[in-house]
């Protein structure tokens, strides 16, 4: 059994490529292959790649150490998604999931119309604002998956507690499981002291999709999203338990993280995971 508890397993999607890592191709896939058979491997998900790399992708998979499985972002929308997805059926690749943005002007049947060529795991990224419900009652009865943004390179890019705490327990009430992406770089509630730019914690949105799984209000998963006091997250993330957090996990199915080891890391000086999954490395506060 792995050393990873059942909060962490798959928790971390490996998105080296994007900002602010911007990774190089070449150095993420074996960065990727070595986190995979790392000690925390339980702990990491899919190489996130975008559409237009996978045209670079085949001359670093050369080898036998097996198909890598990748997600997929379309960021132009369903038809680069399709295109995506047959470009990498002819590569030593796994495909996870497709991460398609809805262009402004589709609308959500549109969507998931275009969407019903796609035989692979899809999530959408929810659009902000009034678009948001509409697309995730959509997402309810397609069956696609919700992705959440959480952050970015601006600080409008961020949605405040408020505006989060809705999409989360919107797609809770839909029952459609939900990843997020960007902004997630610390466990818990921060403020970036270089950009000023106020961070949601991973464990912050854990907790809040457990809040509204247990029958929260908005104002509830709130007060989740904005607990800063690091011992009060990590003590509320233990008591939750295996099974329960294993029953949270089919909610809250992952996050994207452009390095693997700094949130491995962080969890460790939390007394979340045990710091014999990083050797070499204490516990840090």
């Amino acid at each position: 059994m792995s050393d990873v508890p059942a909060f962490a397993r798959g928790l971390c999607d490996d998105a080296a490529v994007f900002p602010p890592g911007l990774a190089p191709l070449a150095d993420a896939v074996p960065a990727h292959r070595r986190h995979r058979s790392a000690p925390y491997a339980a702990l990491v998900g899919p190489l996130v790649l975008p559409a237009t790399a996978l045209d670079q992708l085949h001359p670093l998979l050369t080898g036998t150490a097996g198909p890598l499985e990748v997600s997929i972002t379309a960021p132009n929308g369903p038809a680069q998604a399709a295109k995506a997805v047959e470009t990498a059926a002819r590569l030593p690749v796994k495909v996870h999931a497709v991460e398609v943005t809805v262009p402004a002007a589709m609308t959500a049947r549109d969507l998931f119309r275009e969407l019903a060529r796609i035989d692979v795991p899809v999530f959408v990224e929810v659009p902000r604002g009034e678009r948001c419900g509409d697309v995730i009652a959509a997402l309810a009865d397609s069956g696609h998956r919700a992705k959440l943004r959480t952050g970015g390179v601006r600080a409008e890019m961020y949605p405040d507690e408020r505006e989060l705490a809705a999409a989360v327990a919107s797609a809770v009430e839909a029952q459609v499981p939900f990843k997020a992406t960007a902004g997630l770089h610390h466990p818990v509630r921060n403020t970036d002291p270089e950009t000023g730019f106020h961070q949601h914690g991973f464990l912050n949105l854990l907790l809040a999709t457990d809040a509204a799984l247990c029958g929260g209000a908005v104002g509830d998963l709130e007060g989740v999203l904005a607990e800063r006091d690091k011992d009060t997250v990590a003590a509320a993330v233990h008591d939750l338990g295996e099974a329960h957090a294993a029953a949270v996990r089919l909610g809250f199915l992952s996050f994207g993280s452009c390095c693997i080891t700094e949130p491995l890391t962080e969890l460790m000086g939390l007394g979340l995971v045990p710091s014999s999954l990083l050797p070499g490395k204490g516990a840090t506060a």
